[in-house]
């Protein structure tokens, strides 16, 4: 949805430029003319615009539909109407596909509908948990207290993500450097030599020549290799939409070495925590399990938990049925069915999300402080090489003008 740049006259006689942001052209013009101004021009607000996102960037960032939140629960206890707070926030929100987002669930809470079915057509945006959510809040009376629980909950999601982002930063950070630096060594300062010793008639040294000619190597497979990766890529993507491929691939993941703990933890820890907030927020158990399952990560470990429901269904208990899926560990089974057993299943879900965002906060570090060690090994063996590439052929100069 653009923005448009609007020049408007009053009735007292006075001109102004606004900008806002429609769906058309024509409904920016309705919506100054609604408000008794007259249209005089209107067209595309390109310095506005927003820039186009990148391939994998989130349009709606995390942080951002949180602020929304919070601004929507302190109005909604302050006594201000669903549709008027939504005006508001819709009003002060930066981000252009947020501002997007409200304003058609803006459009459609005017129209007569809940605000969970507003936001139902945007799942992608917002989240099957946060859809839940709101109707559980909607059918209890209590929406911001059912929102607030939510808020709780998103930001421990958003905080866990933030901490591996950041944990895994510096290796990057080191890697990239080491890289670059490389590059411009072979690409640029080690051809000069060359060129210097061809004029004596004298060779290189050997360390010097194995990088020139695998640098020349790369800069003759580079378009190759570029051209493979799109072709890859886009296979990949085109399979990726075939159930059994995408299976295959999320089973993979899991035989990657020290990773596969992680991402299991991770599974247990979104799982309990979703199913937590549903049924605190008074969503049942047998709603509640569809969503929690779909909030695990990996495709495949959903697939396993599709026996869940129906175990229920039949009488079984949850912490049973969990315990077959073959990757719930017994500490989180056991935790489940004393919450079961004490009639206190969310508080307990709530304290096995806590005991494995711990644990797998604790295998991020353990990684980081193995894995820097062997990056500074790899970068000291990587200055040895570019400094004996460098100071070999300075050495060998005086040789080689004699």
């Amino acid at each position: 949805m653009p923005y448009f740049l609007c020049r408007l006259a009053t009735e007292d006689g006075r001109f102004l430029a606004q900008s806002f942001l429609a769906s058309s052209a024509e409904d920016c013009r309705k919506h100054f003319e609604g408000k008794g101004y007259c249209v005089l021009s209107v067209h595309k607000d390109w310095k506005h615009s927003p820039a186009p996102s990148l391939l994998f960037e989130k349009r709606i960032k995390d942080k951002d539909f949180i602020m929304f939140n919070q601004e929507l629960v302190a109005l909604l206890r302050a006594g201000y109407p669903i549709v008027k707070s939504l005006e508001l926030i819709t009003s002060r929100t930066k981000n252009v596909h947020l501002k997007e987002l409200l304003n058609k669930i803006e459009a459609a809470v005017r129209s007569g509908k809940a605000l969970s079915e507003a936001f139902a057509p945007y799942e992608r945006e917002s989240s099957k948990v946060y859809i839940a959510a709101l109707m559980a809040g909607e059918q209890s009376g209590n929406l911001p207290g059912t929102i607030g629980r939510y808020l709780d909950y998103a930001k421990v999601i958003t905080q866990t993500k933030s901490r591996i982002k950041s944990a895994l930063v510096y290796p990057t950070v080191l890697i990239v450097f080491a890289l670059v630096l490389m590059g411009i060594l072979v690409n640029f300062i080690l051809p000069r030599f060359s060129g210097f010793y061809s004029d004596f008639g004298a060779q290189l040294p050997g360390i010097t020549r194995v990088l020139i000619s695998l640098a020349t190597a790369l800069r003759a497979a580079t378009p190759f290799v570029l051209v493979a990766l799109v072709i890859s890529a886009l296979v990949l993507a085109r399979l990726k939409k075939r159930e059994k491929v995408l299976l295959t691939l999320e089973k993979l993941k899991l035989k990657i070495p020290y990773f596969r703990r992680i991402r299991l933890e991770t599974a247990i820890s979104l799982f309990s925590r979703t199913l937590g907030l549903l049924l605190e927020a008074g969503i049942t158990l047998l709603p509640a399990l569809p969503v929690a399952c779909q909030a695990i990560p990996n495709k495949f470990l959903v697939k396993r938990t599709r026996h869940v429901q129906e175990d229920i269904r039949n009488g079984g208990s949850l912490s049973d049925s969990l315990g077959r899926t073959g990757f719930f560990t017994p500490l989180a089974t056991d935790m489940i069915r004393i919450g079961e057993n004490s009639a206190n299943l969310h508080g307990m879900l709530r304290e096995v999300a806590d005991v494995y965002d711990q644990r797998i906060q604790a295998k991020v570090d353990t990684f980081v402080s193995l894995i820097e060690p062997v990056i500074i090994i790899f970068m000291g063996l990587l200055v040895a090489m570019m400094l004996l590439s460098v100071y070999l052929p300075i050495f060998n100069i005086i040789q080689v003008t004699r």
